[in-house]
């Protein structure tokens, strides 16, 4: 889905402006450790992301953007990260809107399914080694991508100390 009820009627209200979006992004791995990763049609890959919706936990969320985008029933099984405030994370759209996500970056595990694109917006969904996965759309720490990844993971300088 590309823009929920909720997202497009905040749009209607403020037009093309940054809005700050609480998002998802899950790290889902197959029986022999390789990463899941979508092509977009218009030709970047990312991991299985979105949005989070008003009431919805954020563990909720990612195995509903994962079902949403790639027919796979998932499990949430620990937190690899949070991730926001970079150009990383900001994204111009071409109708002009502009949204900064800050991500909370999912470990997940396959309860059951098979992958395949089922949002529309998707060329291909395929599992890549993790030292194989393409340049991501919104790049997370390599480390992260692999099944014997350690979190939580965030970015911080000590330039961010306070006092």
């Amino acid at each position: 889905m590309p823009i929920s009820p909720y997202y497009a009627a905040l749009r209607q209200k403020l037009g093309t402006i940054l809005l700050l979006i609480p998002a998802v992004a899950a790290v889902v791995h197959d029986e022999t450790g390789h990463v899941l990763i979508q092509e977009s049609k218009h030709g970047g890959y990312s991991l299985p992301a979105g949005a989070i919706e008003p009431g919805e936990q954020p563990a909720q969320a990612v195995a509903r953007e994962v079902f949403e985008e790639t027919g796979l029933v998932v499990r949430p099984s620990r937190l690899l990260g949070v991730f926001g405030g970079s150009e990383n994370c900001r994204v111009h759209c071409p109708n002009g809107d502009c949204v900064e996500y800050t991500v909370c970056l999912f470990q997940c595990a396959i309860v059951s399914g098979h992958p395949t694109c089922r949002d529309g917006e998707s060329a291909s969904v395929q599992f890549y080694r993790p030292n194989d996965v393409p340049r991501l759309a919104m790049e997370y720490p390599r480390q992260l991508l692999g099944q014997d990844a350690t979190g939580p993971s965030f970015p911080w300088t000590d330039d961010w100390l306070c006092g």
